[in-house]
């Protein structure tokens, strides 16, 4: 059989600031979305499961390509973008064998930002950052005035008792910050068995309560218990999530073309063909990303602390390196502040004030309730630029190799009937 390849576009071409995605059902590019993947899988089911963002799950599902099925089976590479698969697919005999089919040779959009823990909460929830509000790596949180940490919820306090002899309040209930039910939730609550299959340490987990509550989770501690797992459960009519990390997390380490990263991506591959194996005769296998990843250039880092005419009226810096949120002080300008990025940053970045952005549709529709945890100037580097803060972010922190807008793959593999 002959192999069709993808047309990879040059790295600066991809490196370029593009056009802000939108989440619009009724135009079929808005559906070719992260946010539009388990909307259309509950239509491919046979239990159309509307959103905020996508009220239209058959649309989904048909601009998708999804065929119907009694069961299916989503799998999330964590950091396996579209254009690092295309890159490296001849190390990859699945996934290559799944470019013949024509649904899988263009990308979809990930979420603005692009980091896991606002690209996993759309993915949950089929909405949107504005919605969900996790908006970022770290972003404030309004009650206490400080910034916290998403993927573990860490310094996510709520403010001390006024009577030192309480007890210090817990850490944010992940439900309260983020209140969107997710699809898994609402096909539960259709009678419709939902599962995921990923590692122990994840069940429970703040970001799993946060962005993927509502199924049976299942852990295993080998990739072959999980995609083994991962099969089994789709024995039954219903839908079954099966994370994998390996990409994202040897990526951020070594690097995406690194060696280790290929032989993660390999190693991948292979547990994909062995899902597709095992898995049942006429089970509907997904296969998507929650954003790419770039190799960032030393060279162009920017680093906030030396530079202080940026930090100028700047109160709190969150985001990650190539997506950041400036929050104002007490009666700054955010417009000043933006006006003086972008005088030093120029084509090499894009530079918004949060109503600009939220004009924009950045992050999707906003609620008033989230707009108080976005920055009031968002930050988005072009290139292979960072811009750090070596006072407050540590070595690791400061050489993270994520994408602000990546695309993510979205190919689907119809088994045969």
């Amino acid at each position: 059989m002959n192999h069709m390849t993808v047309d990879t576009p040059e790295m600066d071409q991809l490196l370029r600031l593009i056009p802000t995605v939108t989440y619009q059902d009724a135009n079929p590019s808005g559906a070719l979305h992260l946010s539009a993947v388990l909307p259309a899988l509950s239509s491919a089911i046979g239990h159309p499961t509307p959103t905020p963002v996508h009220a239209n799950p058959e649309a989904c599902q048909e601009a998708l390509g999804l065929p119907d099925a009694a069961s299916a089976i989503v799998v999330l590479v964590d950091g396996l973008g579209y254009w690092n698969l295309a890159m490296r697919l001849g190390h990859a005999p699945y996934l290559r064998s799944l470019m013949n089919d024509s649904a899988n040779q263009r990308p979809i959009a990930t979420c603005a930002p692009s980091t896991t823990v606002a690209a996993m909460a759309t993915f949950g929830t089929g909405t949107c950052p504005g919605l969900t509000g996790m908006a970022g790596y770290t972003q404030l949180e309004p009650n206490s005035s400080k910034l916290i940490q998403l993927i573990q919820f860490k310094d996510a306090l709520a403010p001390k008792p006024a009577n030192p002899h309480l007890p210090q309040p817990p850490i944010i209930n992940p439900h309260e910050l983020q209140r969107e039910p997710t699809v898994f939730e609402r096909l539960a609550a259709q009678q419709v068995r939902v599962t995921s299959s990923g590692l122990p340490k994840f069940k429970g987990s703040p970001l799993t309560e946060a962005a993927l509550r509502g199924t049976e989770y299942r852990a295993g501690v080998t990739p072959r218990d999980r995609v083994l797992a991962a099969a089994r459960a789709a024995r039954e009519p219903g839908l079954t999530y099966l994370y994998i990390r390996d990409a994202d997390k040897v990526g951020h380490n070594y690097g995406w073309d690194s060696e280790q990263w290929v032989a993660a991506f390999e190693h991948i591959d292979a547990q994909l063909a062995l899902l597709r194996r095992s898995a049942p005769q006429g089970t509907l296998i997904v296969i998507v990303a929650d954003h790419g990843m770039v190799q960032t250039d030393p060279a162009q880092r920017v680093d906030i602390a030396a530079e202080p005419q940026l930090m100028q009226g700047v109160e709190l810096v969150g985001g990650e390196p190539r997506s950041l949120m400036l929050y104002a002080q007490d009666g700054e300008d955010p417009e000043d502040i933006a006006r003086r990025w972008r005088n030093r940053l120029e084509d090499r970045a894009q530079v918004r004030t949060k109503s600009q952005a939220i004009g924009d549709g950045l992050f999707g529709p906003v609620s008033e309730r989230v707009k108080p945890m976005i920055g009031d100037v968002i930050v988005q580097a072009a290139d292979a630029m960072t811009i750090v803060d070596s006072r407050t972010q540590n070595d690791k922190a400061t050489h993270l190799q994520r994408a602000w807008f990546a695309d993510s793959t979205g190919n689907g593999d119809p088994l045969p009937d």
